[in-house]
């Protein structure tokens, strides 16, 4: 069973996902360039909206970073630990688990890990301090190894008890976000996630051309004979209305938290939320592009995915009697219709859409219209039978 989630959302001049260059992202889409906005953004946005609106309590969320050994020894500290003792702690145990830990202490690579998941490793910390304190530290052993057999030789150091403990830590089970958007830790491929979420780039609806903001800056002590800007630059930024697309496939959402089915209906909520809230930040407090979707459509069905971004493959234009937004809606809703005629609808269990410009502006989805995004969600989620997917 899968959530589909699609999305029309028309954004004020802004710079929101910005290349190598500093230029917002585009693309080629139907032979016509178009605004674009990575995938990547907007998961970071879901993301950081899952904290910042509480919708889900921080022992489901996870971190992304190099510096756990830094975080890990922070919270030993706060328990009476040396710090610096403690990161030569944390850097063992994370031999023991097969992960190196560099001169700088910062692993080898960016970590995706639960906070329970942190948690549990600063407490198998404090529970075999004295055992790991007694273990030589990789820098020390007799015989320089490099890679995957210095590796093991981290791992082989350190007791068999503690390895014992280590081994239960990184099962990411708790954490809705590595559930969500999966993991890869290359040194412990068991330790993968497959991503139980799909999202597309956001491609715009229109035709886009750039745009260039010329601004300068003056420095406010300079002599008032002096006219002359103490800064000046340009910034690119375009205006657009996009396409967004994602699904989640429910058995993969499920089977990632260890079949806790309430945490899973917590984060299909969390995750539906935000999704059509997140906003990504790139040059807001220049040009403060905080528009919400204006319009949401969520489908719940067994088999078969529809991403329909092709109805767009021929850019949309406003006319006289319907600006960029209502076109884009109506082009969506005739998609659909097609579709369906073509594909039939089954196993479609539920549609739900709502939309700023009402029901009226909808033909092939006005059957499926509710009032609000709450009635989207708590519909959509009441179709979702997750006891169902555990066989």
């Amino acid at each position: 069973m899968f959530i589909e989630l699609h999305i029309l959302q028309n954004f004020a001049p802004s710079n929101l996902n910005r290349d190598d260059t500093g230029a917002p992202k585009d693309c080629e889409f139907g032979g016509y360039r178009r605004a674009r906005i990575s995938s990547q953004a907007f998961k970071r946005a879901i993301r950081d909206t899952f904290e910042k609106d509480r919708l889900l309590p921080q022992n489901n969320l996870a971190k992304r970073t190099r510096l756990l050994v830094e975080e890990v020894a922070r919270r030993l500290a706060a328990q009476g630990k040396s710090e610096e003792q403690a990161s030569a702690v944390v850097s063992k145990a994370l031999a023991g688990i097969g992960l190196k830990v560099s001169d700088d202490m910062k692993t080898e690579y960016l970590l995706f890990l639960g906070e329970t998941e942190i948690t549990n490793l600063t407490q198998v910390c404090l529970q075999h301090w004295d055992a790991l304190t007694g273990v030589a530290a990789p820098a020390e052993a007799a015989t320089p190894t490099r890679g995957r057999r210095a590796k093991q030789a981290g791992k082989e150091a350190i007791p068999s008890e503690v390895q014992a403990a280590l081994k239960p830590v990184l099962d990411g089970k708790k954490a809705a976000d590595v559930a969500l958007f999966g993991r890869m830790l290359a040194d412990l491929p068991d330790r993968n996630r497959d991503a139980a979420s799909q999202v597309a780039h956001a491609i715009s609806t229109n035709k886009v051309s750039m745009e260039f903001d010329f601004y300068t800056a003056v420095d406010d002590l300079s002599p008032k004979e002096e006219t002359g800007a103490g800064m000046l630059g340009t910034v690119e930024f375009n205006s657009a209305c996009f396409y967004r697309y994602a699904n989640v496939d429910l058995q993969t959402l499920l089977k990632n938290l260890g079949g806790d089915e309430d945490l899973s209906r917590r984060t299909l909520d969390a995750f539906l939320r935000a999704a059509v809230t997140a906003i990504p930040t790139g040059k807001q407090n220049s040009m403060a592009a905080q528009n919400a979707p204006s319009f949401v459509f969520a489908v719940v069905r067994d088999a078969g995915l529809w991403n329909l971004a092709n109805a767009f493959l021929k850019p949309v234009y406003p006319t006289g009697q319907q600006d960029l937004m209502e076109a884009s809606i109506a082009r969506l809703d005739s998609y659909w219709g097609r579709m369906a005629k073509m594909y039939g609808e089954k196993g479609i269990t539920r549609r739900c859409v709502t939309t700023l410009t009402g029901p009226d502006n909808l033909s092939d989805l006005k059957n499926a219209y509710v009032d609000s995004l709450d009635e989207l969600i708590q519909l959509t989620l009441g179709a979702v039978k997750l006891q169902a997917i555990t066989s």
